[in-house]
């Protein structure tokens, strides 16, 4: 098995490199999103053109910022998880193979 750190240092694992499944759920809402997005920019001028653009700009911002927090979330529990069943031994209960065999 190779070392993920190194895997990782050079750039030979990428969680990000996804494509949408063809015919999925999330590919029929992106078009969905895509097709609005378009009506609306031929439909607006001016300010109104103006405030969606800083409406979509900013919901770009904070999606991006919700998934890094999930990412940053899921990637600590999982290293509980870890810890959990490697490291922290403790229990409630005293393991009555464990005393016997010592």
């Amino acid at each position: 098995m190779k070392n993920i750190i190194e895997e990782l240092f050079y750039g030979n694992i990428d969680p990000q490199a996804r494509t949408v499944k063809k015919g999925s759920c999330i590919q029929k809402q992106i078009a969905i999103l895509a097709n609005s997005e378009s009506l609306l920019n031929e439909k607006l001028t001016g300010e109104e053109k103006k405030a969606f653009a800083s409406f979509v700009d900013a919901s770009s911002v904070i999606l991006g910022k919700s998934e890094l927090d999930s990412f940053m979330v899921g990637f600590r529990l999982g290293a509980r998880f870890v810890y959990d069943t490697f490291v922290d031994t403790k229990t409630l209960y005293n393991n009555l193979l464990e005393e016997e065999s010592e």
